[in-house]
Formats: C-alpha cells, sequence, structure tokens
C-alpha cells in the first residue's frame, strides 16, 4: 500500500506541484530524535540521579515544564506528541477505550493496538515524514505497530518490555549507521522502566530512583555512541514525558459501587478516569443524576459538561458518563481491590492535567537549539509544530502552536 501511495502521487507530481510526496534522493535534514521517557515527572530532573540528562538540558532547552493533554495518560498523549492533536481529536482517547465499530481497545490487547483503524482519526509525524521523503524509525511508540492510513514507519519494532534499555539505544545506533540512502531522518525511542517503577511503588520511592539512574545510564550510552559516530553536534534531540506521577495510597480508593449498581451501565474503564455508556432498559438518567452530585474524592460529568478547559469530550470514543478521581486517589471496586491484592498501583496518572503531579520532562538539545536556556512550561501539542519545523515539512491541522516554541531555536533554525 505504502509503495502503491508513492507511485500514484510521483506520477501525479508530473501534473502538478502539489504532490505531498518527495523522491528519496531529496536533500535530508537534521536528523531528530524524539525520546519518551515514560512517567518522567518534571521536578525529577531536581533529584540529581540523571547527570546525562542534566548535561543536555544544561547545553541546551529545558522548560520549567510540559504540560501533558487530558487524559493525562500514556497512549493519549504519545499520539497527542507525533500528531499535535489533543485526544479528543485523534481518537486514541484513553488507554481503555470503546467503539461502536471497533469493539474494546486496550493496552494489553495486541490486535486492538495494531489495527489501524483505531489511529486513523489523526495523522503521526512519520507518515507525514514519508510523504516528503524521509525515512523514519521508531523504536517502540504507541501506534507505531499499527497499519495507520495504509502504512507503518519505514523502520519498527513492535513492543516487548522485555527489550532491555541498552538494546533500545543500540537499535536506535544501529538506524543512524545505515547507508546515507536508507538512513532515517526522524526517530523515536522510548523507555518505560520510569513509569513502572513509579506505577508499582510510588513516586518517591526507591525504585524509581533506581529507574532513574537505568534510564539515564541509557541516555549516556546513547551520547557516547553519537559521539563515535560524529552525531552527537549534528543531531537534534528531545527529551520528553508524557506525564508525570502521583502518589495514591491504597486505602484513597473510591469503590464505584457503592455511588452506583454496576449493574446498570456498561463499565468502560476504571481508574483514574472512569467512564461509564448507558445499558439498554435501564434508567441512565437516574445514575448521572446520582453521580454528577458532589461526590466525596471525584467529580463526575456528563460528556456534554467536562468542563471546557480540560478539551475533551466530543469524540464518540468518550464515553457518555466521566468521573475523574481527586489527585491521590483512584477509582476502582472491591472486587479488583481484592483480586490485585499487593499489586495495586501506588503511584497513577490521567488526573486533571493541570495538576503539578501530572507536569512533564521536557529538554531539547541540538544545532537548532539554544544553549543553555530554561523556557516557561507549555503544552505538549506544541511540540509537533517544532518538530515538522525542524524537519522542514509540512504540518498536517493540528492544535499546536509553533510561535510558543519558536523561542528555544538559535535565529538560523527559526
Amino acid at each position: 500500500m505504502k509503495i502503491l501511495f508513492r507511485l500514484l502521487c510521483c506520477l501525479a507530481l508530473a501534473f502538478s506541484a502539489g504532490c505531498a510526496t518527495a523522491p528519496r534522493s531529496a536533500k535530508r535534514p537534521t536528523p531528530l530524535l524524539l525520546i519518551s521517557i515514560d512517567g518522567y515527572r518534571a521536578d525529577y530532573l531536581e533529584r540529581g540521579l540523571s547527570p546525562t540528562l542534566d548535561t543536555l538540558a544544561r547545553h541546551g532547552v529545558r522548560a520549567e515544564a510540559m504540560q501533558p493533554s487530558f487524559p493525562s495518560l500514556t497512549f493519549p498523549n504519545h499520539y497527542t506528541l507525533v500528531t499535535g492533536l489533543r485526544p479528543d481529536r485523534h481518537g486514541i482517547v484513553d488507554n481503555t477505550m470503546y467503539d461502536a465499530q471497533l469493539g474494546k481497545f486496550s493496552l494489553g490487547n495486541r490486535k486492538a493496538v495494531s489495527d489501524g483503524r483505531w489511529w486513523a482519526q489523526g495523522t503521526p509525524l512519520w507518515e507525514t515524514a514519508d510523504r516528503q521523503g524521509l525515512r523514519t524509525a521508531t523504536m517502540f511508540w504507541p501506534g507505531s505497530e499499527a497499519d495507520i492510513h495504509g502504512g507503518h514507519p519505514d523502520y519498527w519494532k513492535p513492543y516487548d518490555g522485555a527489550v532491555t534499555p541498552d538494546e533500545r539505544v543500540d537499535q536506535i545506533l544501529a538506524w543512524l549507521d545505515l547507508p546515507p540512502e536508507q538512513r532515517p531522518s526522524f526517530l523515536t525511542l522510548y523507555f518505560d522502566a520510569v513509569d513502572h517503577a513509579g506505577h508499582s511503588y510510588g513516586p518517591d520511592a526507591p525504585q524509581v530512583d533506581a529507574a532513574l539512574r537505568e534510564t539515564d545510564q541509557a541516555l549516556a550510552r546513547l551520547v557516547q555512541g553519537l559521539k563515535a559516530r560524529g552525531l552527537f553536534d549534528r543531531i537534534n534531540l528531545l527529551v520528553l514525558a508524557d506525564h508525570g506521577m502521583a502518589s495514591v495510597p491504597l486505602e484513597h480508593s473510591v469503590l464505584i459501587e457503592r455511588q452506583v449498581d454496576l449493574d446498570d451501565v456498561q463499565v468502560v474503564s476504571l481508574g483514574v478516569l472512569a467512564g461509564f455508556n448507558p445499558r439498554p432498559g435501564h434508567d441512565f438518567a437516574a445514575v448521572e443524576a446520582r453521580l454528577e452530585r458532589p461526590q466525596p474524592h471525584m467529580w463526575c460529568w456528563d460528556k456534554t459538561r467536562v468542563p471546557a478547559r480540560l478539551l475533551y469530550g466530543r469524540n464518540p470514543r468518550v464515553p457518555q458518563l466521566l468521573c475523574l478521581a481527586d489527585v491521590g486517589w483512584r477509582i476502582t471496586t472491591a472486587d479488583y481491590l481484592a483480586s490485585h491484592a499487593g499489586h495495586v498501583s501506588l503511584g497513577e496518572h490521567g488526573y486533571d492535567n493541570a495538576a503539578p503531579q501530572m507536569r512533564a520532562l521536557f529538554v531539547a538539545h541540538g544545532p537548532a537549539f539554544r544553549d543553555g536556556v530554561t523556557v516557561p512550561a507549555f503544552p505538549n501539542v506544541d511540540v509537533y509544530p517544532l518538530m515538522t519545523h525542524l524537519l522542514g515539512i509540512p504540518a498536517q491541522p493540528n492544535d499546536g502552536d509553533y510561535r510558543a516554541v519558536e523561542g528555544m531555536l538559535v535565529p538560523a533554525a527559526r
């Protein structure tokens, strides 16, 4: 499908200057490597456990924080970063979703995760770059193992949590070792140890500190490998996170079955953001009236009444009734707690994206970026127009604002 698209577009080039695909021989931009450290809260850098990252920040650009989009969950925000669209627009509205045509989506459902129809409401950057004649590579990124609009990145790997941070770095370096005509110009790299430790033990646990050290050592391996290849000063690096992390004691559990009979609703998701749809033959209006009243440790809204600042609720995949836990709380059931005894997350995200605990890391380094600059916090939708500018390719319609981030760049790169 990808080859057919390129062939048709190149044939059209003979008749129109507006063809979106350039030949592979087109001038390649400075390579761009997008690195996600899942769950790296903005203030983790102050712990002094990430010397490599700290050096990149001191000789590049660091944001005071980056605000995730709502909900502050992994898949929605990773897809926001590469589409520039908020979750309500790109369709990955939660880590767990229901679609009337496609059924159920969850992180562990590999069939759904690799089904491009779930992702087709957005256009990821690797697709746009490919249409402009640039090669792309993803070392794990939500959406990259799906056939979106008929194609994948040129090089990609299905997610495998057993692949170590060093092995992930080595794959990036191997792709950069390819001959020039095969070498990717846009690459992504994903680390998840910090997020896993934060969930399992809470953000203040020593296990999180150990994960910070481990991830930074992998970054040091990357920097060393880039320097050995003469690439360190000739590649733009964006090191960022999808969201932060909040501590959630076990006893901070809202038992939703005490508020509503779960037989009266379709339960789409539980956790920080719980979602419910009507069930035929049951009085959903009564359920909404009950839950939309003030509740201890959570707020509930019909999707049409979600606070406007969250920019959420219009996508058909958003459940009809939403309940958002207060920071530091979860929405669950007694049965879930009993069946997961000893395995309930003590750290969570997904909360109001304005919460300080949800603030995410952002560091940029490379020839396009200024040296030793700290910039104010900004929303993560602005990363997408920054990246299309760095790659010199046209952006797809998006929710970001390039003007908000162009001050990071040296004048020649603006």
